[in-house]
């Protein structure tokens, strides 16, 4: 009854089996070998069309460089205020490239179009002020909700019309194409976005994220900060041969999907039980659901693991009702329905 979190999952079978076998023999280190090209043009069919890709071992490394490597100091970065940049980064956006964020908020974690424009909208009053550079978008968001490909295309023109890059955290993009049915070329540089952080870690991997850039002249630059900021991984073909058995046949999204169908299983049967409400159906892997405190402290006591939830990240409308408290709930490609069920079944005996 592990519903922490999908970073205690660890990687699956076939992604283990291929960390394994590229572990073999000496290779040229620094992304020279045949794997990590053999990952590239891997992503260029996926993407249909060239791009650059930069591994990192890390999804704050990914969000960091990828959000501040192509602005300048001055430039703001804008996000939803619940987005992990803004909320679980440590600073590290600020660290990396001392730019400020600019948070905003709007339901179900998405930022909206009436509230980016409204910011857009505003005058700048010379060097007093940042500059509005980048708009993130956290797909899917960190209350499980998916922004739909038309959703992107109207946030991405919107700040292209202003002159902002889009970037898009995809630490579970695997999760909302499922949920979409969008392929990975129309949930991103077809719907706008100009550079993502693909997160392979919480779909079925150690530790695999990329940087994903659509315009191949800013790649150099950001080789060059990757590798000042300690992310340029020698043994590269270790990072390479995860990724590259994970995209592989579809592997991702079939870890994806019933990591999904695992989360609607509980928000259903939450629903059933009448003993605790999701706040929303959930559109990828994450439940929010009201809990009574003793009920909550009674499935923990049962061995059941998650997480009580700031409920300042909602709304005012989406806040939860007298005695009960926000709880997260996150599946993943390791949850089984019999866990599910398990959970449910001591959830109902109240």
């Amino acid at each position: 009854m592990q519903f922490g979190s999908d970073n205690w999952a660890g990687a699956s079978e076939k992604v283990m089996a291929a960390l394994v076998a590229a572990n073999a023999g000496d290779v040229p280190a620094y992304g020279g070998d045949a794997i990590t090209q053999r990952l590239e043009r891997r992503l260029a069919d996926l993407f249909e069309r060239e791009v650059g890709v930069l591994l990192v071992a890390t999804g704050t490394a990914a969000n960091s460089l990828a959000v501040t490597g192509l602005i300048p100091p001055y430039g703001a970065v804008i996000c939803h205020r619940g987005a992990h940049l803004n909320t679980d980064e440590c600073g590290a956006p600020e660290f990396f490239g001392s730019n400020k964020l600019i948070a905003l908020g709007g339901a179900r974690g998405k930022v909206t179009s009436a509230g980016l424009k409204q910011l857009l909208d505003r005058r700048p009053r010379g060097v007093h002020h940042v500059v509005p550079a980048l708009l993130s978008l956290t797909q899917s968001t960190e209350l499980g909700s998916v922004y739909a490909v038309d959703e992107v295309a109207e946030l991405a023109g919107l700040a292209h019309d202003k002159g902002l890059l889009v970037h898009m955290d995809g630490a579970r993009l695997g999760n909302a194409l499922v949920h979409t049915g969008a392929s990975l070329a129309e949930m991103t540089w077809q719907a706008g976005v100009d550079i993502l952080s693909f997160g392979a870690t919480k779909g079925g991997c150690l530790l695999a994220e990329a940087i994903v850039v659509f315009d191949l002249a800013q790649v150099e630059r950001l080789a060059f900060l990757r590798k000042r900021s300690g992310q340029l991984v020698s043994k590269h073909r270790i990072l390479s041969a995860q990724f590259d058995a994970w995209l592989d046949g579809g592997h991702w999204l079939e870890l994806a999907s019933h990591a999904n169908a695992m989360a609607g299983r509980l928000a259903e049967g939450m629903l059933r039980s009448g003993r605790a409400q999701p706040a929303f159906q959930p559109e990828a892997n994450e439940v929010f659901a009201f809990l009574a405190d003793a009920d909550a402290e009674r499935l923990h006591a049962a061995g059941a693991q998650f997480y009580d939830w700031d409920a300042d990240i909602l709304e005012p409308e989406e806040q939860p009702g007298r005695g009960e408290k926000l709880y997260r709930f996150v599946t993943s490609f390791r949850t089984l329905p019999e866990d599910v069920d398990r959970f449910l079944g001591l959830l109902a005996q109240g």
